[in-house]
């Protein structure tokens, strides 16, 4: 398969309206196809499909492919025909979530599998493969807008009770095998087999819980990552902070420490808490802004294209292009011909001119809008910033008072150790207090590495929002300006078709 192919298949299928196509002149957009064909061809290889991001139904049936690939692309693909080719396995169909028709019919499939991100499914046909097992069947089962499944032709097909197996196990099903399921034929399916059924439905209903909750886990992690607070709601970085810290584990056998750190993880864990708040409230804000703009965007593009595509209309119906060049080439006298020709490129030239003026407004209003977001933006993430550097601050002021009071502590049990020495001391208060200078030589050392980890947080938190940031203002513009380019590229080719077509005439 090569660009030489699609281009042959897409003029066959093409058939289009001139006013709806002229952008399209002097080459193919891809991205713009909606249905290739492309059966009897001798592929052997699927390839070359990368910019086909539109397109809703491609057939390559009767082929030699070997192998499912190269459609990863094609994410709006809703109708796929890989009949009659020599397919061992399914796979490389992962990215194809809105795909509702598979035929996979008359290849060499033994296992159905690899399909689980195409819930939308409705119809699949694997008809004369090599599957040979009824328990694989129930695969299907996960697809619950599946009602046409043909089997026929598989070794599967020809097992006593198949029909009554494949109708009790995918209850929905309204067609096998090009055959209707009759009511009386599920209900019996379904007598026979309610007690295998009863634990199937059982194991897919603990699944399905397991399932929602892995998703809302998720959801919510993605949530707290967004907005940049994630492990904020607790005390993640508290016992971070107190991680292999062998000298905290010793003082806090003692009550006074115990008593002095509960405070410290309280005081701690609700500054946490604060700025976890904090963040979901401004990255909401962040999304309303950012909502607000593609949905302004949006509005302006269709706006342009609405005005663009009246003009072009207008000019079609005006001057009738190919009529145009019909009567040009019927003139006799040259030079009543020469001024025909130069009307009609000033004509083209207004024309030109007109659609490019257009564009450049839009250009104009985009990047308003565009400087508009970006600063609104910016002050939101300032804003966010600021007030995280303020709870940061603050934690860092909870960890110099711990220290302090820690300090205090230590020298108060010091004194008193110092005044009962011979009255007998507690083996570890012994070990604790054996070398003074030692226990505050550590005690500093943990003080400055639990600030490390305030400060790691805090450098982490802002770095990223920035680049959040950055990285918004980064995707729009070019996003923007490869729209634009493209439109004016556009633009220049339809003109330039029409431009050579009256110098062809002189």
């Amino acid at each position: 398969m090569d660009e030489e192919i699609l281009r042959k298949a897409i003029m066959e299928e093409a058939a289009q309206d001139r006013v709806e196509c002229i952008f399209k002149t002097d080459g193919i957009h891809f991205n713009e196809i909606l249905k290739l064909r492309l059966e009897y061809r001798n592929i052997l290889m699927i390839s070359h499909l990368w910019e086909f991001t539109s397109l809703s139904r491609l057939d390559l049936n009767s082929n030699l492919i070997e192998k499912i690939e190269g459609l990863d692309r094609l994410v709006n693909l809703t109708r796929l025909n890989l009949s009659f080719n020599k397919i061992e396995k399914i796979e490389g169909l992962r990215y194809l979530q809105k795909l509702e028709l598979l035929n996979l019919s008359n290849n060499r499939i033994s296992v159905i599998e690899n399909m689980d991100t195409l819930e939308k499914l409705t119809h699949v046909f694997i008809a004369n493969n090599l599957l040979g097992q009824l328990e694989n069947v129930v695969y299907l089962r996960r697809f619950k807008n599946l009602f046409t499944v043909n089997l026929y032709g598989n070794p599967v097909s020809k097992k006593d009770d198949y029909k009554y197996y494949i109708a009790a196990h995918l209850p929905d099903l309204t067609c096998l095998d090009y055959r209707l399921l009759d009511e009386k034929t599920k209900k019996e399916a379904s007598k026979k087999y309610c007690h295998v059924l009863e634990e199937i439905k059982r194991a897919e209903l603990q699944m399905q819980q397991a399932d929602e909750v892995e998703q809302s886990r998720a959801a919510e992690a993605k949530l707290h990552s967004e907005a940049f607070v994630e492990f904020l709601n607790g005390s993640s970085l508290f016992d971070s902070m107190l991680k292999d810290d062998p000298e905290a584990e010793t003082l806090h056998r003692r009550p006074e420490v115990a008593l002095l750190l509960q405070t410290y993880q309280r005081q701690m864990v609700a500054l946490c808490m604060q700025l976890f708040e904090t963040g979901l409230t401004e990255h909401k804000r962040r999304q309303t802004e950012v909502d607000s703009f593609f949905g302004g965007q949006r509005e302006a593009v269709a706006h342009y294209q609405q005005r663009a595509s009246e003009i072009l209309a207008g000019f079609e119906q005006q001057h009738k292009v190919a009529l145009r060049k019909a009567e040009l080439q019927q003139l006799s006298d040259p030079d009543l011909l020469k001024v025909k020709i130069n009307q009609c490129k000033e004509e083209n030239k207004q024309l030109r001119t007109s659609l490019m003026t257009l564009e450049f407004q839009l250009v104009r209003q985009q990047e308003d809008i565009i400087n508009k977001l970006d600063s609104n933006i910016a002050d939101m993430i300032g804003n966010f910033s600021e007030t995280a550097h303020g709870i940061f601050a603050q934690c860092r002021g909870l960890e110099d008072n711990y220290h302090e009071n820690l300090q205090v502590i230590v020298e108060t049990l010091e004194n008193v150790d110092k005044d009962h020495r011979h009255g007998g001391v507690h083996d570890h208060d012994q070990t604790l207090f054996g070398d003074k200078h030692a226990v505050m030589d550590a005690l500093a050392t943990s003080h400055e590495n639990r600030l490390l980890k305030v400060n790691e947080r805090e450098t982490q938190l802002i770095t990223r929002a920035d680049a959040w940031r950055a990285s918004l203002a980064k995707g729009v513009e070019e996003k923007e300006l490869w729209r634009s380019r493209m439109r004016i590229s556009d633009i220049h080719r339809y003109a330039d078709r029409l431009w050579k077509q009256l110098e062809d005439l002189q």
